[in-house]
């Protein structure tokens, strides 16, 4: 680990590729985070009072210690789920297309396409969006999102 790498940050929870049966299960999740020692960007969803992991659907109850873990980012897919979030102080966003989005704790979510060069941005590189990153990813952006860690790109773990 340098100073200079950036972090890796395991889009719903992966680290090699979609695995759209794992996606956003605690253990996937949590693999990622405590064992590779990756940020992690999860869904939540809300229902009926309760947070759940999920992006169209709700799957299973959130771990609601492990999503106010530092490097966790939390994309609320309803308003009643971001309320909650941002009340429970997580680092929580909501978004569609947005070129941008700041999270809760004023990083700066871009949307695929979008490379705002500040220590707080996050570049997002996900399977099958066809938008692949720039050449030179930049160590002094915060990090990026994806499903498949590129092994081109000097990356730094703390966990």
């Amino acid at each position: 680990m340098t100073d200079s790498a950036i972090k890796y940050i395991a889009h719903r929870g992966n680290i090699s590729g979609k695995q759209p049966t794992f996606e956003n299960k605690d253990e996937y999740l949590k693999h990622a985070y405590y064992e590779c020692g990756h940020d992690i960007e999860l869904d939540i969803c809300m229902h009926r009072g309760i947070l759940y992991y999920g992006h169209d659907d709700c799957q299973e109850p959130a771990d609601t210690n492990f999503i106010q873990s530092p490097g966790v980012f939390c994309h609320a897919k309803d308003f009643d789920a971001l309320t909650e979030l941002l009340n429970m102080r997580t680092n929580c966003f909501w978004h569609q297309q947005d070129s941008v989005t700041l999270t809760s704790q004023n990083y700066i979510w871009c949307f695929p396409g979008n490379y705002i060069m500040n220590k707080k941005a996050i570049w997002i590189d996900l399977e099958g969006m066809n938008i692949p990153l720039p050449d030179q990813v930049p160590n002094s952006i915060y990090g990026y999102c994806g499903d498949k860690l590129n092994e081109n790109i000097n990356i730094r773990t703390t966990r």
